[in-house]
């Protein structure tokens, strides 16, 4: 319950937008996409390392019917030690509140880092569904389970000191991602993410990647489902484990990154550029996935 205290208080201090409010930023139709189903979690809004501008733009350029936020949306951990709050976090709400008027169903599926909201699920806030997890039946009839994933990080169950630790490390990581960014905008190179790449040549990361990913496909074995779909490892993926379609939606702190399903069932992943760098001629080709597609998405100039 003192996690529900302390979002009641931070709701007094900060009034979202309404929704009815006109999007900030100039959608160029000739580019807009249409999605049956959007998945984004870990954007960990209240944070530096949040890369708002780019997600404000992603959620203003793709429609669906269906938006689930699938955890780590707002980083009640960071916020409870210091408040963080720019003008582009602002807009990350006002285009959510802006599909839930238009039509879109908008479905929460805390995790970890917006624990706090759990204590809110099977209520309704501004027209969003809050839901510990969800059942997601695609256009060409697979049912997937959607949930964050923290449950079945070990560190998360039996260690949350280290991963609060953690979490404060990660922090100062995406401090120099950011640097580094600045520093390749200046010399006209496409955003690189330093801690994904470290993370994914370190031993032992991509070994707990690899378990955490194995231990989630069974689980939605167990559960007489057709695949999953989680957050929380900050790793964008689509693969098949054991029969089971494992998809994890990635992060807003590194990859940019989104899981998007087709009028027919189809899956990919999309790696949003940030905003700044869409002029550059430089863009990444697809990368092929079993059962799905990762697909690089960036508009022209």
């Amino acid at each position: 319950m003192a996690e529900v205290a302390w979002f009641e208080n931070a709701l007094g201090n900060f009034v979202p937008p309404r929704a009815a409010v006109p999007s900030a930023t100039a959608i160029d139709t000739a580019h807009f996409k249409r999605h049956r189903t959007i998945f984004i979690s870990d954007t960990h809004l209240g944070t530096r390392g949040c890369k708002a501008e780019a997600l404000g733009d992603f959620l203003a350029h793709n429609d669906c019917a269906t938006l689930f936020l699938v955890g780590d949306i707002v980083d009640g951990w960071r916020l409870k030690r210091r408040w963080y709050w720019t003008a582009a976090q602002t807009h990350v709400i006002s285009e959510i509140l802006r599909k839930v008027d238009n039509g879109t169903r908008v479905i929460f599926v805390p995790g970890n880092h917006d624990e706090f909201a759990r204590e809110y699920a099977g209520r309704l806030f501004a027209g969003v569904e809050v839901i510990q997890e969800a059942i997601h039946e695609t256009a060409d009839g697979k049912r997937l389970w959607v949930l964050h994933g923290d449950r079945f990080d070990g560190v998360i169950s039996f260690a949350k000191w280290l991963a609060h630790a953690g979490d404060w490390a990660y922090g100062w990581a995406l401090r120099l991602n950011d640097l580094l960014f600045r520093v390749r905008k200046r010399m006209g190179l496409p955003y690189w993410s330093l801690s994904a790449f470290l993370k994914h040549k370190v031993k032992n990361a991509v070994e707990y990647i690899s378990r955490f990913e194995e231990v989630v496909a069974e689980q939605a074995r167990l559960r007489g489902v057709d695949g999953v779909v989680c957050g929380h490892i900050h790793h964008a993926e689509i693969r098949e484990i054991g029969g089971i379609i494992y998809h994890n939606d990635g992060d807003w702190v590194e990859s940019c990154s989104a899981l998007v399903e087709d009028a027919h069932g189809n899956m990919e992943i999309l790696r949003w550029a940030d905003p700044s760098q869409r002029r550059s001629p430089r863009s990444q080709a697809p990368l092929a996935a079993p059962h799905g597609r990762i697909k690089a998405q960036a508009l022209p100039a």
